[in-house]
């Protein structure tokens, strides 16, 4: 989920592990039996005016699982049975998406046709609709199709009103925690940020763990994507619609930042927390030195099959909280990946028809069997309807989703500013109020070089 031209530290894909448990192969089968038709039905359009004639597409991806649990190819095969005129061509893309998206890049900007649809990050859709890098979908497939999405995906998809990447399977964020320590001390699971951080220090200073909270706090695009949490349940965004002004410096801005420097101010958090990205938060609470964790879902597989994991069988995973006073849940912010089509395809039809079974129930199914939090609303429901699908998994669809603020091609920019700033005042270099400040004035310029 790292990002851009400022060069915030290169992500490298992380992969999935293949099926989660046997005990789900049961209900995973019943939702991909009642989807065949769903998702069938779903492509009919596309099928009917596509060629009766075989016809190849190129789909460059990244590997989706290790080794032998890799879903690519089990994926295609699935697709061309239904579509038998239809051949998927399998090119494997970095791993690394900063090297994936440059190699992308060079390709589609020299005018190649190949690939013709390929599995981006959540926040190209700006980058790569403003320089004709991929094809406006919403032109191609009606308000019907991007409305069966999970809340908040189609808008992180969106680029001066059009639909760029059709969402594949996205990652959230999650709230981990202890139960046995939660327990022993009749605590309750938090359900807001103040409750969370009452608990946290009142373990911290009992004794029960090192440390109370942890979460991505360094100066990285990982901050941008917890501070977009806080401020969601704030009540707040960091831009307007029109992605013309910065709206971080706000009522709502000072709220989630002043709770974000006071978990480390109160002991909730350690200092260290400001140096934190996705693997120290972790390993940290693995270890079984934090009482709550803010990451990624994985964490919760990491948790509890890591050869060294001190935490495996003690640890819950619920929804990120909200503000006192605010109803419902609290605000995950969105990561994962899209699929986009090459403007120079010269297989447009055959490409929205594999786009459209991607999204369909079959194809979501099989990502869920294997890990992949689906993008499919009903999907994401039936999962959260299981006893025995992972945590996760049973959780997603009860949050509500966040994007980051992607929608400017110059959004590299734009998180940099976030991230920056809001690390110099969680280390106390700047007030709240000067750091907010000086996101906006570097917010603006970067919107104001926007295409």
């Amino acid at each position: 989920m790292n990002s851009d031209r400022v060069e915030p530290k290169a992500r490298t894909w992380r992969r999935r592990s293949g099926k989660y448990a046997v005990a789900l192969a049961t209900s995973s089968f019943i939702l991909a039996a009642c989807g065949s038709s769903a998702s069938s039905s779903s492509s009919s359009s596309a099928t009917t005016s596509a060629s009766s004639s075989t016809q190849t597409i190129t789909w460059w991806s990244s590997p989706l699982g290790a080794g032998a649990a890799d879903i690519r190819s089990n994926l295609i095969s699935a697709f061309e049975k239904v579509y038998p005129n239809i051949k998927v061509n399998l090119v494997s893309a970095p791993t690394n998406t900063d090297t994936n998206r440059a190699q992308l890049t060079t390709q589609i900007s020299g005018g190649s046709t190949s690939p013709d649809v390929f599995m981006g990050d959540v926040i190209w859709p700006a980058q790569f609709g403003a320089h004709g890098l991929a094809l406006p979908l919403s032109k191609y497939l009606p308000s019907s199709y991007w409305s069966q999405f999970a809340p908040g995906l189609v808008q992180g998809a969106t680029y001066k009103g059009q639909v760029y990447g059709s969402p594949m399977f996205e990652d959230q964020g999650f709230l981990f925690y202890r139960k046995d320590l939660l327990q022993a001390a009749n605590l309750p699971v938090p359900t807001t940020w103040q409750q969370l951080e009452q608990e946290a220090v009142q373990l911290v200073k009992a004794g029960k763990v090192q440390n109370g909270f942890v979460w991505e706090g360094n100066s990285y695009e990982g901050l941008t994507c917890n501070f977009m949490e806080y401020l969601g349940s704030a009540g707040g965004n960091v831009v307007n619609s029109a992605y013309t002004q910065s709206t971080i410096n706000s009522a709502a801005g000072q709220k989630a930042l002043s709770f974000m420097r006071s978990l480390i101010t109160s002991g909730a958090s350690p200092a260290s927390v400001t140096t934190m990205q996705e693997p120290q938060a972790e390993s940290t609470f693995v270890a079984g030195n934090a009482a709550f964790l803010r990451n990624w879902s994985y964490a919760w597989s990491d948790s509890q099959t890591s050869a060294g994991s001190a935490v495996v069988g003690k640890v819950g995973v619920t929804t990120l909280p909200t503000f006192a006073g605010q109803s419902g849940t609290g605000y995950a912010n969105i990561g994962g990946w899209n699929l986009y089509v090459n403007p120079h395809s010269t297989h447009l039809n055959a490409d929205l028809t594999f786009i459209k079974w991607m999204a369909g129930t079959t194809a979501q199914t099989m990502l869920a069997d294997h890990s992949f939090i689906p993008t499919l609303q009903s999907v994401r429901q039936q999962f959260a309807a299981s006893t025995t699908a992972p945590p996760p998994l049973q959780i997603a669809a009860k949050e509500n989703l966040i994007p980051r603020p992607s929608g400017s091609p110059n959004y590299a920019a734009v998180s940099q500013a976030i991230y920056t700033n809001v690390n110099s005042a969680l280390t106390g270099s700047s007030s709240v109020s000067a750091a907010l400040s000086s996101a906006a004035s570097q917010m603006n310029s970067a919107l104001g070089g926007g295409l």
